[in-house]
């Protein structure tokens, strides 16, 4: 299938079983999805339905029972712990409900930790954290510390961590969860730019308003994609 070896993302009948005492909870199910080069695809669904757990197979935290993942040309979903910690640094950027930056490292060192972990000469990282953080209109709060910021200014240095990378696809779990209706449409509105200048997003979201800025919404319910839909421009 052409279509399969063009796309960034494809998924081939993948499969998730947890297996805790001695019962089976089949968390994904046949799981079939293509998303293209500088796409942005909105996965949604109830609670518990496999959002979180696709999420994580696509940004190599978790690996299929069974089934194909090809990223960018190459099937991953056997590959060594090693290569997929170097793959998700540099193939991935994360954006997670949590913000998840570290508390007593300043707004540009969180930036740039992802960087360091490959070696990357000191002027090359200032370059990309500048830009990151100029993108997301944080390059005015680099000495100050994630305790000194609203959560909608620490999502918006988490995002900008996930840049720095220059990332293949940027993957964002709930990414508005934390964040007051605001700051959530502020949070939406920096994703839906960073889109239109071409990078491809995978988002998963509870809230149909946030998943109409896709363009496309894949619904799951009890492990199965459902529903596929092309939102309107």
């Amino acid at each position: 299938m052409n279509e399969g070896l063009q796309a960034m993302i494809h998924l081939d009948g993948v499969t998730k079983v947890f297996l805790t005492d001695e019962v089976e909870t089949h968390a994904l199910a046949g799981i079939h999805l293509e998303v293209r080069k500088g796409e942005y695809v909105a996965i949604s669904g109830p609670s518990g339905c496999g959002k979180s757990t696709l999420l994580a197979i696509l940004g190599l935290l978790d690996s299929p029972s069974n089934g194909q993942y090809v990223l960018n040309g190459k099937p991953v979903e056997n590959l060594k712990l090693s290569e997929r910690a170097r793959i998700r640094n540099r193939e991935i950027g994360f954006i997670f409900q949590a913000f998840n930056l570290i508390g007593d490292l300043t707004v540009y060192e969180n930036v740039e930790l992802p960087l360091t972990y490959r070696g990357m000469p000191g002027d090359e990282r200032k370059r990309r954290v500048q830009e990151a953080l100029e993108k997301v209109g944080m390059a005015h709060r680099v000495k100050h510390y994630p305790s000194q910021l609203s959560g909608g200014q620490q999502q918006r240095v988490a995002v900008a961590r996930a840049l720095a990378g220059e990332p293949s696809v940027l993957l964002a779990d709930e990414p508005t969860g934390n964040l007051d209706s605001a700051n959530g449409e502020a949070v939406m509105d920096l994703l839906r730019e960073l889109h239109r200048n071409g990078a491809t997003i995978c988002m998963v979201t509870h809230d149909p308003r946030y998943a109409k800025f896709a363009d496309r919404s894949v619904h799951l319910f009890d492990g199965r994609i459902v529903e596929e839909s092309m939102e309107a421009a």
